[in-house]
Formats: structure tokens, sequence, C-alpha cells
């Protein structure tokens, strides 16, 4: 079965969905900062950031079920102008933040400048997301 076969449950409120290079790249780049501490993961773990401003780029989870979980978090984002982004699977964002268990949202934040390569990917993939979201 290829990937156009594939049906999967998407939220309703889930827009916009990330295109599967872009989401290579984000689930990539999510594997690639969790090792210098640059997420968060989780409901109550990104809802804290958010409250406190932090920046970067807000990643869900298009397949959550209720959407009730995180509804609240998409306004939080545009009302702060943090740029946000869908990706079909909580499974593939749990397993690229590396954690046991499927992760329905996902904060990375801004690379130091220390890490130059990573903070270059990080430009390009805040441009990628900002141009895909209308709401910002």
């Amino acid at each position: 079965m290829t990937e156009a076969e594939q049906t999967f449950y998407v939220s309703p409120i889930a827009n916009p969905i990330a295109n599967s290079k872009l989401q290579k790249g984000l689930l990539r780049f999510i594997a690639r900062q969790i090792t210098i501490k640059h997420i968060k993961r989780g409901v109550k773990e990104v809802g804290k950031a958010l409250r406190k401003k932090t920046t970067g780029i807000v990643v869900f989870a298009a397949d959550i079920s209720p959407v009730d979980v995180l509804s609240h978090l998409p306004l939080q984002c545009e009302e702060l102008g943090i740029p946000y982004i869908y990706v079909r699977s909580r499974l593939e964002l749990g397993a690229a933040a590396q954690t046991k268990k499927p992760t329905s949202v996902v904060l990375v934040q801004v690379p130091t400048k220390d890490d130059v390569k990573g903070l270059e990917k990080y430009h390009e993939l805040f441009d990628k997301v900002k141009e895909s979201n209308p709401f910002i």
C-alpha cells in the first residue's frame, strides 16, 4: 500500500498540514534538537512555554482525538505570532522527540548561536512553516 492510499484520521482543526518533504525535515530537525535540549514536548510543557512567551516553531500532530486537548494552543500561537504546523502522525512526532509514548505537540526553540548549522536549518524551516501558515 502506497502512502497516498493510506488514510489517516485528521482532526478538523488541523490546518496547515505539512507536505511529506517538510514533515520529514521537521521530524529530523526535532530529533537533532532533542540532544541539545531545545525541545518542549507535551501539552502542559508547550502551554507553559507559550505563556512565558518562548519563541520557536510549534509542531502539532493532526491525528489527536479528542480535539479539545490542544485546541487552545493554535490560538495562543496566533496571538503571539509563533508559527505552527501539523504533521500527520503523533507516533512519528513522539519518535522524533524520543519519547516512549506518542506526543501531541512539540515546541522547537530557537537554537543558540553556538550551533551555527542548527541555526541555519532552523531559519530555513521557520521560513517554510511561516509561508505555509496563512494565520500568522
